[in-house]
């Protein structure tokens, strides 16, 4: 196996965006490409992660479109890689696998999606999708209302009144929209208090608007090559570490939510790969498609003993400058969530970490960083461990 490098990254604004979703993808690809001092001509395959492009613009098949947009010869092969929330990252372990191989020198990869363009009420049926469709999905269950649950039972089993969990919630919320408003391609730039997260409405008990990331449009890309070819094109290439990915059944089958055992087992892997410990990552970007969702996979990736998560949170231990920062892009709570693409803006963010290029959000002296990617209801986690 060979050693893999990032050698150039790119990414569009997340929000609201009248391009289509091939168009983004297009953006983000060309920037990840100029900036590794490549042409188009150079990229021998392509991933891409999208999820839901057939109910968003009746798109199937996106991923051959994306490489013809950016000028690519016909040989070169395009594939499209879902994973829910989690597409983009799959893809880059995909990627990875296949230049560490020596199939491929140069492989393209990203993600991209216009959830915004469907709409609440179709966004969220089709969201629901990623969850089981016999049992839980045309029972009514949702992922607020399945974090909802995660909340309800992580203040039952580790003995936290429900009411503090929830102030440490919007912690999470008050410091990801602290971060994103230094953040210019983030979908919210601007700071909350937690007054507004727990006077906002509410959305799945205990779970308010503010606890929620939104709906979003956007794409983000990154050139994958090896070492050597990597040290030829830029001064400051970024190595992929250690990779993982875990599996977990339907809801139904899992008995303790507040454990994920497909992140656990992922972020085994990427550790044992990378030959580092939690102790070692100094900067994390993790799935906090929900506040809870934050608390519960800062544990599970071992930052902090079961049951504390929040009470690091309150201690400000995930802050930018704190014990481990997490989330300094604003996180899918602030910076924004096109679940296709949002493993690949993870990846986007930790790069430009390592490389020292993140201006007010900069954690000093980052060498090592972590992205972690949650798909569907807890089934699919990817852990990737970047480090300079």
């Amino acid at each position: 196996m060979r050693k893999v490098a990032v050698a150039g990254v790119g990414m569009t604004k997340f929000g609201l965006s009248e391009k289509s979703q091939v168009e983004m993808f297009a953006e983000a690809a060309m920037e990840a490409i100029t900036t590794s001092n490549l042409k188009p001509k150079d990229i021998q395959a392509v991933f891409v992660g999208n999820v839901l492009g057939d109910f968003e613009e009746g798109q199937m098949n996106i991923a051959p479109f994306c490489a013809a947009e950016i000028g690519l010869d016909p040989s070169v092969p395009a594939t499209r890689v879902e994973g829910a929330c989690a597409s983009a990252s799959v893809a880059i372990r995909e990627a990875f696998i296949w230049v560490a191989s020596g199939f491929y020198d140069i492989v393209l990869v990203g993600g991209t999606e216009r959830a915004m363009a469907m709409g609440t009420p179709l966004a969220t049926r089709t969201f629901a999708m990623g969850t089981d469709s016999r049992y839980e999905e045309f029972a009514g269950i949702t992922f607020p209302g399945a974090f909802a649950m995660v909340a309800h039972l992580y203040s039952v089993k580790y003995g936290i009144p429900l009411a503090k969990l929830k102030e440490r919630m919007a912690l999470v919320a008050v410091k990801n929209h602290k971060n994103g408003a230094k953040n210019p391609l983030a979908q919210f730039q601007k700071e909350i208090t937690v007054e507004t997260v727990l006077n906002s409405p509410m959305i799945a008990d205990p779970l308010q608007l503010f606890d929620c990331c939104p709906f979003s449009d956007g794409a983000a890309a990154l050139v994958l090559t090896t070492e050597e070819i990597a040290k030829k094109l830029v001064a400051k290439p970024v190595y992929i570490l250690g990779i993982g990915q875990g599996s977990n059944g339907p809801l139904c089958r899992q008995k303790d939510v507040t454990r994920i055992r497909a992140r656990e087992a992922a972020a085994r892997q990427a550790y044992k790969m990378a030959g580092l410990t939690p102790q070692d990552i100094d900067v994390c970007e993790l799935h906090d498609c929900f506040t809870i969702a934050e608390i519960v996979a800062s544990e599970g990736l071992g930052f902090f003993d079961f049951g504390k998560g929040s009470e690091a949170v309150e201690k400000g231990e995930t802050q930018i400058g704190g014990r481990i920062p997490i989330n300094p892009s604003g996180g899918l709570k602030a910076k924004g969530h096109p679940i296709g693409a949002t493993g690949a803006a993870q990846a986007y963010e930790i790069v430009k970490q390592l490389r020292g290029e993140c201006g007010e959000r900069q954690v000093e002296g980052a060498k090592i960083g972590m992205t972690d990617t949650l798909g569907g209801d807890l089934a699919t986690i990817v852990n990737i461990i970047y480090g300079i």
